[in-house]
């Protein structure tokens, strides 16, 4: 008897299994084709939740998704902010880089950008209130209000640094905060709880 139902629960496990993978297959293949449309990063539609914006206009141009950097930074010994930051590029500079310059040329690019975004962080969340508002209605709206007021201080200190490499480099590039991955500090920051999560 206790043979059989393993068995049952094996057959009913297996088949769960099953139609979990169905739905992920018929999910990948129904997704649209990334690249045929201009995507402007949103706050408002980055607070949903949903996976970054492959691409993004800027100006005349569309920049493609190439990195994904994890940040943070203490603001005191008590407040601090980590989260995700995406590093948009324009392919066609990419292409032209490589073929005159060489494909290596990107390892300093990296440097250079994780440098400055780095500078601007920690700027931006100097220049953010991180303290508690009584006014706030709930935990998501303290949250919605820290995310809108260190993104708009995190874009107002990179621009700068931005405009300078774009210039040296010839390299058309974005770093936009990804605001559905901040988390703030506001009862002690410390250097361990701002390193990447594996």
């Amino acid at each position: 008897m206790k043979a059989s139902v393993h068995i049952l629960i094996g057959m009913v496990f297996m088949a769960l299994a099953a139609c979990s993978s169905q739905e992920i297959k018929q999910e990948t293949k129904a997704a649209p084709a990334p690249g045929k449309s201009p995507a402007i990063i949103d706050d408002s539609a980055q607070g949903s939740g949903q996976n970054p914006p492959l691409i993004q206009a800027k100006g005349d141009k569309t920049l493609n998704l190439v990195r994904i950097m994890d940040g943070g930074a203490c603001k005191n010994d008590y407040q601090g902010a980590k989260g995700a930051f995406l590093l948009y590029a324009d392919p066609a500079d990419i292409e032209r880089i490589k073929s005159e310059k060489g494909p290596r040329i990107f390892s300093d690019f990296e440097n250079k950008i994780q440098a400055f975004s780095t500078d601007a962080l920690q700027e931006a969340i100097n220049a953010t209130n991180l303290a508690e508002d009584p006014f706030t209605l709930g935990a998501d709206e303290a949250q919605e209000k820290l995310t809108k007021q260190l993104s708009n201080n995190f874009r107002n200190s990179v621009a700068g640094a931005i405009n300078n490499f774009q210039q040296e480099t010839t390299l058309t590039i974005d770093v936009v905060p990804f605001a559905p991955s901040f988390i703030f500090y506001q009862q002690g920051c410390a250097a361990t709880q701002l390193e990447p999560e594996n």
